[in-house]
């Protein structure tokens, strides 16, 4: 997928900061993760735990209420992140994973600010029920929306982020707290699922391996 103008400036976490240190990210004095050109906030569990809300830079059309199908949405207006630099060799955060259970109405929500599909994939049942996948892109993020098939009523929520690591095999055969590694849905990329809880986090991590050297589309 080509990148549009729309990007992810910040994303806030309700998480304190020593738990990522401790997972091997670095964290800013002022308690922000630079993942990427992306930064997450990390407010400490006085604001709840999980990823909470983000900011959007480049939104053709800003939301008026502060907010995209109820997911709390700030216009961005700083420049890009620059990287850090991680112990555990995390470049970048390959996809944000947004879960609803009412695929048209998120997906209009999306539209509405200017963001496009590129992307509606099957799931199957890998998250209990029959279910689809529909993608946009935000900068170097992918946006990943989960719907299940048949529509239902709630709000829609953030889930988890996916990052893109140097060597995901060394880092799972040193730690404890990752998963089996498998192919992943992308060609030529593997995964694993991370024991967040077991880190002290509170956000669903996955660590992936890096694209090919011929990037392919999601």
């Amino acid at each position: 997928m080509r990148a549009t103008g729309a990007s992810i400036g910040d994303l806030v976490v309700g998480d304190d900061p020593e738990a990522w240190r401790g997972a091997g990210f670095t964290v800013d004095d002022d308690g922000t993760c630079r993942l990427g050109s992306v930064r997450v906030r990390l407010a400490g569990r006085a604001i709840a735990k999980g990823l909470r809300s983000w900011t959007l830079r480049d939104l053709r059309n800003p939301p008026r209420d502060g907010a995209v199908d109820a997911i709390p949405t700030g216009v961005e207006r700083t420049p890009p992140a620059e990287p850090a630099t991680h112990a555990n060799g995390t470049r970048l955060i390959d996809h944000v994973v947004l879960m609803t259970p009412d695929r048209p109405r998120t997906v209009a929500a999306l539209e509405a600010v200017g963001l496009e599909v590129r992307r509606v994939r099957p799931a199957g049942s890998t998250y209990g029920a029959p279910m689809s996948q529909t993608f946009f892109r935000l900068g170097e993020v992918v946006l990943e929306v989960v719907a299940p098939d048949e529509v239902a009523e709630g709000p829609a929520r953030f889930f988890g982020l996916a990052l893109t690591v140097d060597d995901l095999d060394g880092l799972a055969a040193r730690s404890a707290h990752i998963g089996r590694v498998k192919e992943a849905v992308q060609p030529g990329r593997r995964i694993a699922t991370v024991d967040h809880r077991a880190l002290g986090l509170s956000v669903a991590v996955a660590l992936m391996s890096p694209e090919p050297a011929a990037k392919l589309d999601h």
